[in-house]
């Protein structure tokens, strides 16, 4: 069964919030770090590479529809939730990219 990601990225200064989907969250989260600095996506323009936040799914279907409910959210929304389950606001990407360093 394949597993389905919404996640919420960041920048390194925590002022800006990226919602998005994917099947590998490993691969994607490689994928946002090589696109830093860049203008080709709202993420890499603002540098949103560290992940605070995921949800699994394991159905695409339920996936997208919940970023699109997130990305509907205030920021005071988006921040609740990441700190119901993040409340120091950690980047986890080094549980899912092997030899990450922050």
């Amino acid at each position: 069964m394949k597993t389905y990601y919404t996640y919420i990225l960041t920048n390194f200064s925590k002022t800006v919030l990226y919602v998005g989907i994917t099947n590998s969250l490993s691969r994607r989260l490689v994928e946002h770090y090589e696109n830093r600095g860049t203008n080709q996506s709202f993420a890499g323009k603002y540098h949103c590479y560290y992940l605070v936040y995921y949800e699994t799914f394991h159905s695409p279907i339920k996936a997208i529809q919940r970023e699109k409910e997130i990305k509907k959210w205030s920021r005071k929304k988006k921040v609740e939730l990441i700190e119901s389950s993040n409340p120091n606001w950690d980047f986890l990407n080094a549980s899912f990219v092997k030899g990450w360093k922050d």
